[in-house]
């Protein structure tokens, strides 16, 4: 198929049309009274009108039909999406899942749509404040419907399988080590090619941006000209037997039927738009003489809270890197934490949990829940010839870390089948050598 193009830049303000309508996009104004090839205009605003100009985004789109052409909403039922967080009493114990099982087409025809799975969270999508975790699972394309989020930003990290997504701003191609960024409102479809699975972070209220750099400087880390944008794209396609909209709405979903083809906006112009980033274009910052530095120079993108320094949400990767730290106990320390650490593997194994942590599974350290390496590997690192080493070499591990309390779903203790009643076992071993003759 044809290679996709991009536009380079984190929260640039770009503009694009589709080459097939040159001069698509008005001159010198938003809203003529008569659009270029009689397109209608339509905003989308992803921040308040009066934001500070740094926080204010919006985009002006260039469709064939505007967006509100369609027949009333009416509740999608089976969905295993949610944000009551009190299905279950709450659990504080180390949690550990096993990979989250594809079905099989052959038996269960799953999109991007079915296959979505509330894992935890925390506050709601009404007051604009919180997170939810979800996985996807699933084996077949979305067919003539597409999917917006009414309530926040999705940042979708694939794991197995690479995705296809078409959005209202054009077409991205999503591998495993990549990401992506859908945020509030955006209409997009995800095409699959096989059995393909992943997590999402949705954040509620806010949007994803760049961490500060403090002392680190102008440069590192994720630099925002890795970040890629899709060009405009447009279908002028008639479905007659309905296309159907599904809108995530205050945590329910709801959907409506319109008989033609969303991905109708023929140029776009503005600073709200989806991207997508390598994981391997990560400049990693690390600890070159002794100890460790915080593993939040691991920050890719942070979604802010109110309170300064602290996040709503983070995601944080670990990717391969060397280790030269001297007269250091060199694996992640042992530790509790006030915020809440959800982590994902999408590739390799992690170092400090090197069995039972798997690609495609999960693991939740709540907070104040103590977590730590497991006995083989402290016992290891605690013996280890101290050369350099390539460290995490051929994976990659990620973190949401969160400021909120997280509350599991029913699906993700009980439902799901997957939660490994066993992970508390791994620290077991642990001894004591305290010997109070011996410094």
């Amino acid at each position: 198929s044809c290679i996709l193009q991009y536009m380079s830049g984190f929260g640039n303000e770009h503009v694009s049309e589709d080459p097939r309508c040159p001069g698509a996009l008005p001159e010198g104004q938003n809203n003529p009274q008569v659009c270029p090839y009689g397109l209608y205009a339509e905003q989308l605003s992803g921040s308040a009108f009066t934001c500070p100009r740094p926080m204010n985004k919006r985009s002006w789109l260039y469709r064939i039909l505007p967006s509100v052409c369609h027949k009333p909403f009416k509740p999608l039922e089976d969905s295993h999406l949610t944000h009551n967080w009190d299905e279950v009493e709450p659990d504080p114990n180390q949690l550990r899942w096993k990979p989250f099982e594809i079905p099989k087409a052959s038996q269960n025809k799953m999109d991007f749509v079915n296959g979505l799975h509330t894992l935890c969270g925390a506050g709601e999508p009404r007051g604009r404040n919180g997170i939810a975790v979800h996985i996807f699972v699933c084996n077949t394309s979305m067919l003539d419907r597409c999917l917006y989020n009414s309530d926040g930003d999705f940042l979708i990290v694939p794991q197995q399988g690479k995705l296809l997504i078409t959005t209202e701003f054009g077409k991205m191609l999503v591998e495993p080590n990549e990401i992506c960024v859908i945020q509030q409102g955006m209409r997009f479809s995800v095409e699959v090619f096989g059995e393909t699975r992943g997590y999402i972070l949705e954040v509620y209220g806010v949007h994803f941006e760049l961490p500060d750099l403090g002392p680190i400087g102008a440069n590192g880390l994720a630099n925002p000209r890795d970040f890629l944008v899709p060009v405009a794209w447009y279908e002028d396609r008639q479905v007659p037997g309905g296309y159907t909209v599904i809108s995530k709405y205050q945590g329910k979903m709801f959907a409506a039927q319109q008989d033609f083809s969303p991905f109708n906006v023929v140029a776009w112009h503005g600073n709200y738009t989806p991207y997508k980033y390598h994981l391997e274009k990560f400049m990693v910052i690390n600890a070159v003489a002794f100890d460790h530095a915080d593993p939040s120079i691991f920050t890719v993108l942070t979604a802010k809270s109110t309170r300064p320094g602290v996040a709503l949400a983070d995601f944080v990767i670990f990717p391969p890197r060397w280790g030269v730290a001297n007269n250091t106990f060199r694996p992640p320390y042992y530790h509790r934490n006030c915020m809440s650490e959800f982590m994902g593997l999408i590739k390799g194994y992690y170092e400090a949990k090197e069995e039972g942590f798997q690609p495609g599974g999960a693991s939740l350290h709540s907070m104040m829940t103590p977590h730590g390496p497991d006995a083989d590997c402290f016992e290891k690192a605690s013996k280890a010839k101290l050369e350099p080493e390539r460290v995490a070499e051929g994976t990659m591990a990620f973190m949401f870390e969160s400021s909120l309390s997280l509350a599991v779903t029913k699906w993700g203790l009980q439902t799901s089948n997957h939660l490994d009643k066993s992970y508390y076992k791994c620290w077991e071993p642990l001894k004591s050598h305290f010997n109070p003759k011996c410094k």
